[in-house]
């Protein structure tokens, strides 16, 4: 079974745990967080890229498959009308030629937009022929798109193929660079071919460098590679921004875990834990202190003391745990756990001396619990010990109410305990009072002991045992003028430090031995 102090340690460890999970969990989810927002964006941009080349590819596709259909002379008026008008409809088709024959008014040879780049060629699904041709009539060198399929080519602008807006938050960047002869057919900011050629011409799919992220796909219908980028300054600022959200959450769920384990390292810390781990770990102790008759000298019995000694080697007073106890509710294991002590202790002093007695202090609550009765039973009968050899000794100032206790008393009487009332006269004194209560031995208090002879209260509380019959035990007895009052005035027994303190068990059954030797009967 696991004691508070582990428990402790391990609640400490998880409250640790408690306090910095959730930050760095918070660190994690807005670095998580930020980067998907970051990865969402770029894959929505080369997504919106890759549709509109689709859009481009299936105009470009349909203007063709419109002007095949054409049945009149071709390169006539009508002809020519129905080029420049499939080319108006269609947004991304530049123009549409007629490839007859080279000597033809409206074959491409004619035309100054037809020159060809060499090497450029290369076959479409679909067996469309795609081929890039100079654009000498703007003298500019960027090129267009041919796609021819039969005796049609549709030019096609390949910047229409990137032309997408990209995210107002991510300035991302599109190129598409011809799978062929790595030339760069678009491109909406300056690309350095020659980065491209030593970085990413192997088509690394991503790619980090310099603080820009670069990531490549496949365009098999354009015969190109799609390259999208974007510098990571974004990443940053999302990620600020996400730590502003989560990171205060952390905090505050930090914060509130702090605050229950806290309450609960409280409660393991209180007295009614300390307790319960003193009794598991049979930290407290059960001392004996002898009970002598005062006319031989003669030991009869001893009272069981609870000791508990502390890691600095104190001893805590019994004054201050045994209260402790019973306002934290654990009174009931307390008295069990001297119970069982003093039979382990003493149960085979006690049943080869069978005149002999220990008495057990009772708290109000041990009155009123189920398993004490039961738990003496078993024990007495385990150690063969008789029950008049168990006393049980009630506080006076634990009798508030008499008409409570007595049926509880009474049962224990009948069992065949001998009941002591402890402490008498420090509380509600009075002969009514112990009219009202069916016990056997009255425990003169240490107090007026030590006020004999100028204490009228002492007297007065002999004489009312005297009118009830009880034999009397005095508490703190310390000189041979004590003893002597109380043996004048008929007071049988006595316990103190002029016959011997409270005692470990083996010192006191040294002890015991010893008195029993020096005082036959």
């Amino acid at each position: 079974m696991m004691t508070t102090q582990r428990l402790v340690s391990l609640i400490t460890g998880v409250l640790i745990i408690l306090i910095v999970l959730p930050i760095t969990l918070s660190l994690w989810l807005a670095h998580r967080q930020a980067h998907e927002l970051f990865d969402q964006e770029l894959n929505a941009y080369a997504e919106r890229v890759v549709a509109r080349s689709e859009r481009v590819r299936q105009q470009t596709r349909a203007a063709l498959e419109e002007v095949s259909r054409f049945e009149g002379e071709t390169c006539s008026v009508a002809h020519l009308r129905m080029l420049q008008k499939v080319s108006y409809i269609h947004q991304y088709v530049q123009s549409v030629f007629y490839l007859d024959n080279a000597s033809h008014p409206c074959a491409m040879l004619n035309n100054p937009l037809a020159e060809k780049v060499p090497g450029s060629e290369f076959i479409a699904p679909g067996g469309y022929q795609v081929w890039l041709i100079s654009r000498h009539d703007l003298q500019t060198d960027d090129k267009m798109m041919a796609v021819s399929n039969g005796h049609y080519m549709a030019v096609v602008d390949p910047d229409s193929l990137i032309d997408v807006l990209p995210h107002p938050d991510y300035p991302i960047h599109a190129a598409l660079i011809s799978e062929k002869d790595h030339q760069v057919l678009a491109s909406n900011v300056p690309l350095d071919r020659d980065f491209w050629l030593k970085n990413l011409h192997y088509f690394t799919s991503e790619l980090e460098k310099d603080g820009t992220v670069y990531r490549q796909q496949h365009l098999p219908t354009v015969g190109a590679i799609l390259l999208t980028w974007s510098s990571q300054q974004p990443l940053e600022s999302s990620l600020h921004r996400q730590l502003a959200m989560w990171v205060p959450l952390g905090i505050l769920l930090s914060v509130f875990a702090a605050f229950l384990m806290l309450r609960l390292l409280r409660r393991l810390r209180s007295s009614h834990y300390r307790i319960l781990d003193a009794i598991q770990a049979k930290e407290i102790t059960v001392h004996y202190q002898p009970v002598v008759d005062l006319q031989s000298g003669r030991i009869v019995g001893a009272e069981a003391l609870a000791r508990w000694q502390q890691p600095d080697g104190n001893w805590l007073a019994p004054d201050i745990f045994i209260p402790l106890a019973e306002q934290t509710g654990v009174i009931n294991q307390l008295t069990e756990y001297i119970i069982c002590s003093v039979f382990d202790d003493l149960g085979d002093w006690l049943a080869t001396h069978p005149q002999q007695h220990i008495s057990i202090n009772f708290a109000a609550a041990d009155l009123c619990s189920t398993p004490l009765p039961a738990l003496l039973q078993q024990k007495l009968t385990q150690w063969q010990v008789a029950p008049k050899q168990i006393a049980i000794e009630i506080t006076e100032r634990e009798l508030v109410t008499p008409k409570t206790a007595c049926p509880v008393i009474q049962a224990y009487r009948e069992i065949g305990h001998t009941i002591y009332i402890d402490d008498f006269g420090v509380g509600y004194s009075s002969l009514s009072y112990l009219q009202d209560l069916d016990v056997d031995t009255l425990k003169i208090d240490k107090s007026f002991v030590d006020t004999l002879g100028h204490n009228p209260v002492t007297e007065h509380i002999i004489a009312m045992a005297k009118s009830l019959a009880l034999t009397m035990v005095a508490e703190g007895i310390e000189t041979t003028a004590q003893r002597d009052w109380l043996l004048a005035r008929g007071v049988q027994s006595g316990q103190g430090w002029l016959y011997s303190p409270a005692l470990p068990k083996t010192e006191f059954i040294h002890w015991a031995n010893d008195n029993l030797q020096q005082h036959p009967r």
